[in-house]
């Protein structure tokens, strides 16, 4: 258990956060969320010991191991990933070390009935089951499940590190910590270097973990799935949620209307003690009254409204230039690097005006085709082309890190900007919250969500009918993706997003392709569609080899399998779709009953109206009566309907 009291920490004057004390239990599921910059990323330092706050304790458990994932690392390791993920064992080997000594000293001694030797009796027992805990007696096979959880292949694992990416160095990281199995988990934005396989499977993982885990992370679906406390950092307070993300959004909404009830109530009662007191301080018979009701007011615990950080990005793309019916087409394309082939005859047409989404795990080819559509590759074998006035804004997986870091905000628009748009830079900056003496901050001293949006800025210089967008949500906040979500559904181009997030991708595109073994597979619908129909919940289905073969007996209970569950889809749709529409038509009888008695009161009274009007009041009467009616056989009939779905279902199973 970690408890933290009284911590507050402050840059340049301003407190970060102020006074903020809660306590983290041993199981517990927290998710840090907050606006960019809110301090969740400084909070989390802080509790890994990284930080110093300004005041404040933090006070841990004894023996409680703390494991830390931060946003951002730079890996130097010239190990292989087999050789650094072992690291992950130090604390092992030194255990094994101690209980060798311990077991050595338990071996010379004789004084088996004395405190000292049961004691070390105790003392080795201890050690032995926190070996256990940590998996150190299946360490290798461990080692493999999690580094073929987080998308390393087998032929990865001597592979030197420098090899990878840093995305990729990141999971290795990510693994370490995961292997340690440490009392609590502090992990910042882990799914930001993950494909969507990848982020499930970590789901599960943390589902099953013995231990607390405290975690930012800007992935709504991610959060619902894997928290179930929610901790808002806001204007330097804290607001603790015992409820996952989109309970913890509902619940905030609530209270701050409740919040704001309660205030105007207080104010309106203190309004009219004042003018009691205004109108008859003064005068003798009510001086006593008058008296009474300002200790009155001078006692009451002033609500307080919570201030709201009102402040997100505000933008729309520009209107699109007309182009061809076709914007993208690929015909046996084929990218290779050195004898390691990415592609293999590709075929691939985006039409004006579709929105797709590209899916698979990373390393696939998701970001080598988008450079190859854009002309930043070319390929090996095959055409790719784009099609007639074209035009492409791009924002690439690691745009941030493009920006030139020791120009300022304002210079990185300004030097690409031309024509009437550099007249607006200011404008388009103050709509990505670049205001005042922010634009002259040099990118280097910038945060990773301050480095996206300046990235996303530039899109807007010029006006483009294909966005193509790698990764552009990472180390945006909530409200930062839904403007850019929001942004997107408006914008009348052509759209390829490249993405992890599922609840950003949800509703936007029409289109998945998946990426995987050198092909692109094309799934109609969006992400949960495709998510549904790949049947991807248990991880290991896409992770099977292609060259995996079954028997016959295999392939008919896969085959029964599929059926089973195409047949329980079915059925799931028609009772959504039955209970939708009662649900429906209670509705609607509940609304034609209210105009009934409101009509009903207005005849009781008819003697105050003339009769032309009562008529005219006699005749809709009757006529929502009929409806009411109408509505109820259905509202009968649908019940009936439901009842005999279910009894059939029930008789089935």
């Amino acid at each position: 258990m970690i408890n933290i009291n009284g911590l507050s920490i402050h840059f340049t004057g301003d407190f970060l956060f102020e006074d903020v004390s809660f306590v983290i239990a041993d199981n517990d599921r927290i998710g840090l969320t907050g606006k960019n910059g809110a301090g969740k990323s400084t909070l989390l330092k802080i509790l890994a010991g990284q930080q110093e706050p300004q005041s404040g304790t933090i006070i841990i458990t004894e023996h409680h191991q703390i494991g830390y994932l931060p946003q951002e690392l730079i890996p130097d390791s010239s190990k292989t990933i087999w050789e650094e993920t072992l690291l992950a064992f130090e604390n092992v080997i030194r255990i094994e070390k101690e209980i060798d000594n311990i077991q050595l000293e338990i071996s010379q001694r004789e004084d088996y009935a004395s405190e000292e030797y049961t004691k070390l009796l105790n003392k080795l027992a201890e050690k032995e089951e926190r070996l256990v805990l940590l998996g150190a007696t299946n360490r290798e096979a461990e080692v493999e499940k999690v580094l073929l959880g987080l998308g390393f292949q087998s032929n990865d694992f001597h592979r030197k590190m420098t090899e990878f990416s840093s995305g990729w160095q990141m999971r290795v990281e990510l693994a370490k910590i995961l292997l340690q199995h440490p009392e609590v988990m502090l992990l910042d934005e882990p799914t930001n270097h993950l494909d969507i396989e990848s982020i499930q499977w970590l789901e599960s993982y943390i589902q099953n973990y013995q231990g607390a885990i405290v975690l930012v992370s800007h992935d709504r679906t991610f959060l619902d799935t894997v928290t179930k406390r929610t901790i808002e950092i806001s204007n330097g307070k804290i607001y603790d949620y015992k409820c996952s993300y989109s309970e913890y959004v509902e619940r905030r909404l609530e209270r701050l209307e409740q919040q704001s009830a309660e205030y105007s109530n207080q104010q309106r009662q203190i309004a009219q003690m004042n003018r009691f007191v205004e109108r008859f301080r003064y005068k003798a018979t009510k001086a006593k009254q008058a008296q009474s009701r300002l200790k009155m007011i001078e006692k009451i615990d002033v609500v307080e409204l919570d201030e709201i950080d009102t402040s997100s990005i505000h933008f729309k793309f520009q209107d699109a230039p007309h182009s061809g019916k076709v914007v993208v087409e690929a015909k046996e394309l084929t990218k290779k690097f050195d004898s390691k082939t990415i592609l293999n005859n590709i075929d691939f047409s985006l039409a004006r005006g579709e929105k797709v989404a590209f899916v698979g795990k990373n390393g696939e080819g998701k970001t080598t085709f988008s450079r190859l559509i854009v002309g930043d590759l070319d390929a090996s074998s095959g055409v790719i082309k784009t099609g007639h006035q074209v035009s492409i804004g791009y924002f690439a997986q690691n745009q941030a890190q493009l920006l030139d870091p020791e120009k300022t905000v304002f210079e990185t628009i300004d030097h690409v900007a031309v024509g009437d748009i550099r007249t607006k830079i200011r404008g388009i900056l103050g709509s990505f919250l670049f205001q005042g003496d922010d634009i002259d901050k040099k990118v280097k001293v910038l945060s990773g969500g301050e480095k996206t949006r300046l990235a996303l800025a530039k899109l807007l210089l010029t006006p483009v009918n294909l966005l193509l967008l790698d990764e552009p949500t990472n180390h945006l906040d909530m409200d930062s993706k839904d403007v850019l979500k929001t942004a997107l559904l408006q914008y009348n181009g052509s759209l390829v997003i490249v993405s992890h997030d599922r609840d950003f991708l949800h509703g936007l595109t029409t289109k998945v392709f998946e990426f995987k073994n050198n092909k692109i597979k094309e799934h109609i619908g969006d992400v949960f569609d495709f998510l549904e129909d790949r049947k991807i919940e248990e991880l290991d289905e896409l992770n099977k080899s292609n060259n995996q073969k079954q028997s016959v007996e295999t392939q008919e209970e896969v085959s029964d399998s599929k059926l089973a569950w195409e047949q329980q889809k079915e059925y799931d749709r028609n009772l959504r779709r039955i209970e939708n529409q009662i649900e429906k038509t209670e509705a609607e009888i509940f609304s034609l009953e209210e105009k009934i008695s409101e009509m009903e009161e207005l005849m009781s009274n008819s003697s105050q109206n003339s009769n032309s009007d009562m008529s005219e009041v006699y005749t809709n009467y009757e006529n929502v009566k009929t409806q009411i009616e109408l509505h109820t056989q259905k509202w009968e009939t649908l019940l009936l309907e439901l009842e005999e779905m279910k009894a059939k279902s029930n008789r089935a199973t």
